[in-house]
């Protein structure tokens, strides 16, 4: 069995890591597009919230 690929935010390339405190690993936001996962750490997700909910592009944030 492989292992599972890290969690890597698509915008700022944080890594979670698995010794992150369990409430900010709650925290990363998944998406799909284009069939390809995509994930923010919770800091990226919380400086886009606005941009994530009006589901604009990622080339307009």
């Amino acid at each position: 069995m492989s292992a599972p690929e890290p969690v890597v935010c698509t915008r700022c390339g944080r890594t979670r890591g698995p010794d992150d405190d369990p409430a900010t690993a709650l925290a990363w936001v998944s998406s799909r597009e284009r069939g390809a996962l995509r994930w923010l750490c919770p800091d990226c997700a919380r400086q886009h919230v606005r941009d994530i909910e009006g589901k604009l592009p990622d080339e307009y944030w």
